[in-house]
């Protein structure tokens, strides 16, 4: 997949299916987009292009304050994307300029004009452009002056829910891990550099890996213990991730700690991807060290149950 960081660097094609909006986490209902978007190119002999922006709009249009956490920090979603088999991502720069064009001239100038899109599809909800005014009807509008066709795409439904980013968003806050990698189509993770920190799980028997998530905006699940997987380069491992403030200990940091199961070895400074497989409990604080152990050796037990259920499966 080309990438592209402005409409200036961008390279049209001759036959480009475009479709337009920010995309975050990839979620199927995105991917029934990208799978119209390749049926059209491949009858007319074109390639697709997906239309994204960066930052996030939200993030420069209300910055103070914003609890909006992303699914995907940008490596992440041009990763996805590319998997998808997209052939070409333009990531237009985002800024409060930018955010003042018309969604009139946004199809004009830019979509047909300076890319030269020959067939859209769009989300049967995306608006965009100043106030977010435009959306299938102005598309359809401008049609015929400009040589281009529009086809919509209706929800997604999964068990009869509609598919949301924000559903994504919502189940991982609540630690309803299997929902969100339904919604997703595969499993949520987060990668991080393992750093300090106190020390504490070796002296529980339990030896954690503390990691310092990449991005900041980058959303982390509920607190509690997960049953992970655990990705170290081209080796994969099941772990035990605790995330949260670890009360029993004392007074600390919301920290992301994982023990990783049959793993001997030094993470220090290293790149760690934990995706999220099942939400074992809640963060709680215990009355003693040793009713902590004996939670942490249930986790363990369960942890390790669920593992011979998934490799049964």
């Amino acid at each position: 997949m080309e990438v592209f960081r402005s409409p200036e660097a961008y390279r049209r094609g001759t036959y480009t299916v475009a479709t337009i909006g920010t995309f975050d986490g990839v979620h199927l209902g995105h991917q029934a987009i990208f799978g119209r978007m390749q049926a059209h190119a491949a009858a007319h002999g074109g390639e697709t292009l997906l239309i994204s922006f960066e930052p996030h709009p939200r993030l420069v249009l209300f910055p103070e304050n914003n609890p909006l956490r992303l699914l995907h920090t940008l490596d992440e979603k041009i990763e996805r994307l590319a998997a998808s088999g997209l052939d070409k991502l333009l990531l237009i720069p985002f800024t409060r300029e930018f955010s003042r064009v018309t969604s009139q001239a946004f199809i004009c100038d830019l979509l047909a004009g300076q890319l030269g899109i020959r067939h859209i599809v769009i989300g049967y909800d995306h608006h965009f452009g100043k106030n977010r005014t435009g959306g299938i009807e102005e598309l359809e509008q401008y049609a015929p002056a400009y040589g281009y066709t529009v086809e919509a795409v209706g929800p997604q439904a999964l068990e009869g829910d509609n598919i949301s980013s924000t559903k994504v968003r919502r189940a991982l806050q609540t630690g309803d891990v299997p929902t969100a990698s339904r919604y997703l189509g595969y499993d949520y993770g987060f990668t991080g550099t393992v750093v300090h920190g106190e020390k504490q799980g070796r002296l529980l028997g339990y030896p954690t890996a503390n990691l310092a998530p990449e991005d900041p905006l980058k959303l982390i699940p509920l607190d509690g213990v997960y049953l992970v997987r655990v990705l170290i380069g081209a080796g994969r491992w099941y772990g035990l991730m605790n995330i949260g403030k670890k009360p029993t200990m004392g007074e600390f940091e919301r920290s992301h700690e994982v023990y990783i199961l049959d793993f001997a070895g030094d993470l220090y400074g290293q790149r760690v991807r934990v995706e999220f497989l099942h939400y074992l409990r809640g963060e709680k604080k215990f009355g003693s060290l040793p009713e902590l152990i004996a939670a942490m050796d249930a986790d363990q037990a369960l942890g390790r149950q669920l593992i011979a259920e998934r490799e049964g499966a």
